[in-house]
């Protein structure tokens, strides 16, 4: 089987890989999320031009028809450089979801500004007692004569505090926990009973808690066929799962290079530590485990082209993979840093804490382990 990148898709590597070169080092990246904003409106506008934004979306919707394959193409490089702009949070997740659910006269309104880089999204789906359960959704949406009446709490709402558009899973109909009954709904971020509070996670992104108080909506806000949200948002969810995984291989393959390159250079004994037979066995280890996830991220992203059964479970395989195999590698790199591979001064540090952030993403190693074995 061919493995190799298209001439677009190499195009498409090489394009990402010079941007983090030049414009994107550490002392940039730690700038930026040291910003009031905490990325850069500027490089967001750059992506835009670039094409980076459209490429998810079909050409019916303004984009360029990209597949899975691109998408782990953009995040592995964004993984190299720990790109803090809210690619994951406005464009696979929100548009993604606006992709699948909206109609096309919504599409037609929202996708423009969102793949121009003009509008901000995020996608308002987790609740504090949800854990990994998307059919736990307690938010409320009520009809009151020709409007929805919106109630409820959403926590970690990624790219929260810079969206302009927010998406929000609400439930119209059945109690918490059933797999019917859950609707989806544009909101403007700045409506009324609208209320953020907004953070810095660990990993540097930027989040809102979301209290919802009678939002009154139009029924025009309603995407697709109310009650019936669920399939469309496990599918978005499933290809931002595949995209934290490509970035978590692009980070893993950082922090195996720089803990060589450390090794060469820091002298115990005389010696390079390098030169020690039982950290080179580690080193070794460090770069099968980088090996083994690159691998199962092209299986998961072709099967991902196809979608279905064999999809899932090849999605779940990789993201427990990820899991378990991010935590021994970065842990193993902190370690072989020494005591500097825990101070923020040192990029080791965020890489890991980027991994360790993204097992929890979308299902832990547990859960999708759980969910490669359920029938």
């Amino acid at each position: 089987m061919d493995f190799s990148l298209s001439e677009e898709q190499s195009l498409l590597q090489e394009s990402i890989e010079k941007f983090v070169q030049n414009d994107y080092d550490f002392e940039t990246r730690q700038r930026l999320v040291s910003s009031d904003l905490g990325f850069s409106p500027d490089y967001w506008r750059l992506f835009a031009e670039l094409g980076w934004t459209a490429i998810p979306f079909s050409e019916e919707d303004g984009g360029y028809g990209g597949t899975p394959i691109e998408l782990m193409v953009i995040m592995e490089q964004f993984g190299r450089a720990l790109v803090v702009e809210p690619y994951l949070a406005t464009i696979v997740l929100a548009g993604g979801i606006l992709a699948r659910a909206a109609t096309a006269e919504q599409r037609h309104t929202y996708l423009p500004g969102i793949i121009e880089g003009t509008s901000q999204a995020a996608f308002a789906f987790a609740e504090p007692k949800a854990r990994f359960d998307l059919a736990e959704v307690t938010t409320t949406a009520k009809r009151v004569g020709g409007s929805y009446v919106l109630n409820g709490h959403k926590a970690v709402v990624f790219n929260g505090p810079a969206a302009n558009l927010l998406l929000v899973s609400a439930r119209t109909s059945g109690a918490s926990g059933d797999e019917e009954g859950v609707s989806l709904f544009l909101l403007d971020a700045g409506s009324s009973g609208v209320e953020r509070r907004n953070y810095s996670t660990i990993d540097g992104q930027r989040a809102s808690d979301i209290q919802l108080k009678n939002v009154s909506v139009g029924a025009d806000c309603l995407l697709g066929e109310e009650s019936a949200a669920l399939p469309a948002i496990r599918a978005a969810l499933d290809m931002a799962s595949l995209a934290v995984c490509a970035e978590a291989v692009g980070i893993m393959e950082m922090l195996y290079k720089k803990t060589i390159d450390y090794t060469k250079s820091r002298v115990q004994f005389g010696v390079p530590i390098g030169s020690f037979q039982a950290l080179q066995h580690r080193m070794v280890d460090m770069f099968m485990l980088y090996e083994q996830s690159k691998s199962l991220l092209y299986m998961a992203a072709m099967q991902m082209e196809t979608e279905g059964e064999a999809a899932t479970k090849a999605l779940s395989a990789l993201k427990y993979h990820i899991g378990t195999s991010g935590r021994k590698l970065g842990q193993e790199a902190v370690q072989l840093h020494g005591g500097m591979g825990v101070t923020n001064e040192l990029d080791v540090a965020h890489y890991f804490k980027r991994l360790t952030m993204i097992d929890t993403l979308f299902g832990n190693a547990d859960y999708h382990l759980t969910r490669f074995i359920d029938p």
